[in-house]
């Protein structure tokens, strides 16, 4: 049997939480499989016993705690940042951990409507029987109140206003009324909603005051230092790579680095050093496009060149990531190459890849 190429983090990581379950003492609320000091030790890196318990998010330690101190309330909780902030990656994590569970989940999208939130039907028994539990079909929000379990709701703002605000009765009152049965399903002990959002979605739909006071937001933001960047790109890079059968060999730091320079500089708008003031794109340049970038130059390198990348294996995914509207953004990258790269010694092969694809 092949290998899934990306197992659910309570598949991915079934050892370490294991572990933690084995190890922790500390008080867990109900229906919650570790404390919440150890799903903060799952998330940030720890030990547990002789298993080494490897971080899944670098950042600072106090955003986490409050992220899973909310989970443990009657409040729900909205992760928000910039693309690429790890949102969709901690919700995930803390779903695994918390309830064992991250597949409760609804992908917000501008076209989601109210029976993915609520419940749907089973259209050939309704027919045949009429309205009755067994034609019920519950949602990821219903089957986690059944069974006191996080759901997870992505891209809360891409989501109709009007859909949005299905949640405020199930978010406020812990009930889902099905007024064909004549009834409701009450949510059990350790049901509660992760909800994700970015500001810089084109299609976003913003949260009303009801709904938005239903929720603890806590900011991811973007990595604090080069170093902190460069570490996440390596580890992600690694550990995807193996289900792609891509070699970790085939990705070396220096590489990493340039691109997380770029990255950092150009969205930041100024050069590392502070000294060089510079125009920005209108692409995020987020920490996840710069791994799906590496792992593009990684494919190139293994199949079509000696199996390291190297500057041209980079600059192929470089282009594409950071020119998004070539009107106004191949003006801003063709700046940076002269006045930024095209100084630094030691970047002159990374110069030329890019200018030949420019």
């Amino acid at each position: 049997m092949s290998p899934i190429i990306r197992p659910h983090a309570e598949q991915a990581y079934a050892h370490e939480l294991a572990a933690l379950a084995a190890h922790d003492d500390r008080p867990r609320p109900t229906n919650w499989q570790l404390s919440p000091w150890a799903v903060v030790t799952y998330l940030l890196g720890g030990q547990a016993g002789d298993v080494r318990i490897e971080p899944k998010y670098y950042g600072r330690r106090r955003l986490i705690e409050i992220a899973v101190a909310t989970l443990a309330t009657d409040r729900a909780l909205l992760l928000l940042g910039v693309p690429g902030t790890a949102k969709t990656w901690v919700s995930e994590h803390l779903a695994a951990a918390i309830s064992g569970d991250s597949t409760l989940l609804v992908q917000g999208t501008a076209g989601l409507n109210e029976e993915a939130l609520r419940y749907g039907w089973n259209y050939a028994r309704l027919l045949a029987e009429g309205p009755s539990e067994q034609a019920l079909v519950a949602s990821p929000v219903m089957a986690a109140m059944r069974k006191g379990k996080l759901v997870r709701v992505e891209e809360l703002t891409r989501i109709p206003a009007d859909v949005q605000d299905t949640l405020i009765t199930l978010l406020s009152e812990k009930t889902m009324p099905v007024a064909e049965l004549n009834t409701e399903v009450q949510a059990h002990q350790g049901f509660n909603l992760i909800a994700t959002s970015n500001d810089r979605d084109k299609g976003v739909n913003e949260l009303s005051a009801a709904l938005r006071r239903r929720f603890n937001t806590v900011v991811l933001p973007l990595p604090d230092t080069l170093a902190e960047e460069v570490t996440i790109v390596q580890n992600r890079v690694a550990a995807l790579g193996k289900s792609l059968e891509l070699p970790p060999e085939a990705a070396p730091v220096r590489e990493i680095q340039r691109l997380v320079t770029i990255f950092r500089e150009l969205r930041g708008g100024k050069t590392e050093d502070g000294r060089e003031r510079l125009k920005s794109p209108t692409a995020t340049l987020s920490t996840a496009e710069a791994i799906s970038v590496i792992h593009q130059g990684q494919s190139l390198a293994v199949h079509f060149g000696d199996g390291e990348l190297h500057a041209h294996d980079l600059a192929a995914g470089l282009v594409g990531a950071i020119v998004k509207d070539p009107a106004t953004d191949g003006a801003v990258w063709q700046e940076y190459l002269e006045t930024v790269v095209k100084k630094r010694d030691d970047w002159q092969d990374l110069y030329r890849a890019c200018r030949e694809l420019s």
